[in-house]
């Protein structure tokens, strides 16, 4: 007997000449005081409560960290208060992962709700904001001022996108710090949309350039007021697990919506009245069609309030710092780029089919009008099979995969691809060749995008204001994509250049989108 043996320790067993065992869960048991670093060891500290005050944790039933440390907060024991772990610690990462952020326990029925809802509004919005930027308002452009027409579509877009740059951020942060029986989001969507439908309406009445300047800015400002409470009710209601797959709906929805608005738009070209009209009522019930199909959002009047005042509000231009913020500003950055070279195309697209496609057709201004809409119905068409088939498509296989940076770099290559068709081919056909492939490659990128932009935010809790600023690329990108077009086509007088300056601007989103860290 060994001396191991003989002072009744542990057995090992006789070593087999030429092999060597390995007892699972003892001789390869990691030692974790040298594997886990302080700052985990700190996590998993922070997960512990005390025994003598486990009786008083309040309800068992509440999940929302935020609902828990609002009660446990009015118990005292021994005149320490209570707390819940840190939620920036481990105790986020033992949650149900049909749990979402905001602690709500959803269920397959819930998520699909959710998701018909993201995808109805974008199908609808998407409708109405590209037949009016894309069609209606530019040919009512057309019509009052035709001399002013590019400079004063690039003048809208960027006053328009600093109004909706503010709104973006404030009705974000608003959203954040809004505590009602109706929860944080609910009553901003319904009631922006309405005011936002108001303001369309009153484009069918506008008779002067400074007339369309003013409702333009009403309509970003109350569209924002609805939209940025609207995005973040994703990172608010939805499971990590099913992001990628609603991400890929709403991705499918707006895309259908864009192309089925440019359908639309180049329908009502001769009765810019009508769409108008229709614009409005389509925005002024989107938000309350939208929150009648999701599951009611709970009430947060026992969140733990934070004063709504001018210092908090102030709080929400201070850029994202610190763990998280470089990947943060990536996305930004990606997105701005990206969006700025579809915006060169599309938000110019009714003057480049007339000027450019149609340059050298001999046409009179009634015969350009009508041979342009007839381009675009077709690509409306075209880019609407294409942009479907890879949202549907690319959300579940990003999910699968675990993937969201690659595809999105690809999604802004293929798109690049697609933009090159025209400047080669002087023709009708290369613009349906761009509406395919740089179709197919937006779709992709929308179906995803929304899911990498939630996963790099640096902190859920203020997911309002920092996917309110993620949104802003949209609204900036306007004022880059209109001012390159704009100063591309004063210089040139002519659209031709416009195709390579697209290019390179998206191939720039592409390598942003790479130098995200810590996601694939």
């Amino acid at each position: 007997m060994n001396d191991e043996q003989r002072d009744g320790g542990e057995q090992t067993p006789p070593q087999i000449p030429g092999r060597h065992f390995v007892r699972p869960g003892i001789d390869d048991r990691p030692d974790y005081d040298k594997v886990l670093s302080e700052s985990d060891k700190a996590a998993v500290a922070r997960l512990a409560v005390p025994k003598d005050t486990e009786a008083i944790v309040a309800d068992p039933y509440v999940t929302d960290a935020g609902a828990q440390s609002a009660k446990i907060a009015e118990s005292m024991i021994g005149g320490n208060r209570i707390e819940l772990p840190d939620p920036d610690s481990a105790f986020l990462d033992m949650r149900d992962p049909m749990v979402a952020a905001n602690g709500e326990r959803v269920s397959i029925r819930d998520v699909v709700r959710l998701g018909a809802g993201f995808t109805f509004s974008l199908i609808i919005t998407g409708i109405v904001w590209t037949a009016l930027s894309s069609i209606l308002v530019p040919q009512l452009v057309d019509q009052i001022a035709p001399d002013q027409r590019a400079s004063f579509i690039g003048l809208i877009n960027a006053v328009g996108s600093v109004i909706a740059l503010v709104a973006n951020i404030v009705f974000g942060t608003f959203s954040d710090l809004t505590r009602s029986r109706f929860g944080k989001r609910t009553l901003w969507i319904a009631s922006g949309g309405v005011l936002c439908g108001l303001c369309v309406f009153g484009l069918t009445a506008a008779d002067s350039l400074p007339m369309i300047l003013l409702l333009w800015c009403g309509i970003q400002l109350f569209y924002n007021w609805m939209n940025a409470p609207f995005v973040a009710t994703m990172a608010d209601r939805v499971p990590d697990k099913f992001r990628g797959t609603v991400s890929s709906f709403m991705g499918g929805g707006g895309v259908l919506g864009q192309t089925a608005g440019a359908l639309v738009g180049s329908m009502l070209i001769n009765d810019i009245p009508l769409g108008f009209s229709l614009g409005a009522l389509g925005f002024g019930l989107v938000g309350i069609i939208v929150v009648g199909i999701w599951p009611r959002e709970a009430s947060n009047l026992d969140e733990q309030r934070v004063p709504l005042n001018l210092r908090n509000v102030l709080r929400a231009f201070v850029p994202p710092h610190g763990k998280g913020s470089g990947n943060f500003y990536y996305a930004l950055l990606g997105r701005m780029m990206m969006v700025a070279g579809y915006q060169m195309i599309t938000g110019y697209q009714l003057y480049i089919v007339k000027y450019y496609v149609f340059s050298d057709s001999g046409l009179d201004a009634a015969g350009l009008s009508e041979a342009a809409a007839g381009v675009i119905a077709v690509m409306s068409v075209i880019t609407m099979v294409a942009s479907l088939l890879a949202a549907l498509v690319s959300g579940p296989i990003s999910d699968r995969l675990a993937m969201r940076k690659i595809p999105v770099a690809l999604a802004s290559c293929l798109f690049a691809v697609g933009a090159a068709m025209p400047w080669i081919l002087h023709s009708p056909m290369g613009m349906y060749l761009f509406a395919a492939i740089a179709g197919f490659g937006y779709g992709t990128y929308n179906a995803i995008d929304q899911a990498l932009n939630v996963s790099i935010l640096p902190n859920p809790k203020e997911a309002g204001k920092d996917l309110g600023v993620l949104n802003m690329a949209n609204t900036l990108s306007s004022v880059i994509g209109s001012a390159l077009t704009s100063t591309v086509v004063a210089l040139t007088d002519n659209y031709q250049l416009v195709f390579p300056v697209c290019i390179v601007v998206v191939l720039v989103a592409a390598a942003l989108i790479m130098r995200i860290r810590g996601v694939h």
